[in-house]
């Protein structure tokens, strides 16, 4: 009887705080303040170029020039470090970047990090292809924006987005579509 009392005491001060919060103010709001102009954000694309360009500062110091390797079958891979499919999946990409010659891997970092933590974080998951950071709110203008993560494009020999894949990607999702394209 007496917890039942405490309890339907505790209860009518919670409903009066309640309410009291939801009682209209005497005083109208004050106006809201204009907010000075923002710098216009730059243009990302609707949609991934045909023939998309790139080139960006690596986590290594070198640039990444993805026409720099034409000729050969690229895999651009949007990932992050907080995302578990993209952690999977690096060891895998990272061996075909090795076993096969006529395909690169570039892993674009779609995160929110300096250059020094990536680093860190590439000792304790290592790749033998570049990483390179992608500002978040300015991305590759010739790739749309991810909508998720992982994104990975195939990009054929001659330039030209091949494929594009949502979510994980094995090595040979990647290799039959590499055998069926040449």
């Amino acid at each position: 009887m007496e917890n039942s009392r405490k309890t339907r005491g505790l209860l009518g001060v919670v409903a009066a705080l309640a309410l009291a919060g939801c009682s209209r103010s005497a005083e109208p709001p004050a106006p809201a303040k204009a907010e000075p102009a923002k710098a216009e954000a730059p243009a990302v694309a609707a949609a991934t170029a045909d023939f998309p360009t790139l080139k960006l500062p690596a986590v290594d110091g070198s640039t990444y020039e993805l026409a720099a390797h034409r000729g050969r079958w690229v895999v651009v891979n949007f990932w992050a470090t907080w995302c578990g499919p993209c952690l999977k999946e690096m060891p895998e990409l990272s061996t075909l970047d090795q076993r096969r010659g006529d395909i690169d891997v570039v892993g674009l970092a779609y995160d929110d990090i300096e250059t020094k933590d990536m680093q860190a974080f590439l000792k304790e998951h290592p790749v033998a292809y570049p990483i390179v950071i992608v500002d978040t709110f300015s991305p590759p203008a010739d790739f749309a924006t991810p909508r998720g993560l992982p994104t990975t494009y195939l990009i054929a020999p001659d330039g030209k987005v091949a494929k594009q894949f949502l979510g994980p990607v094995t090595a040979r999702e990647i290799e039959a579509f590499v055998a069926k394209g040449a």
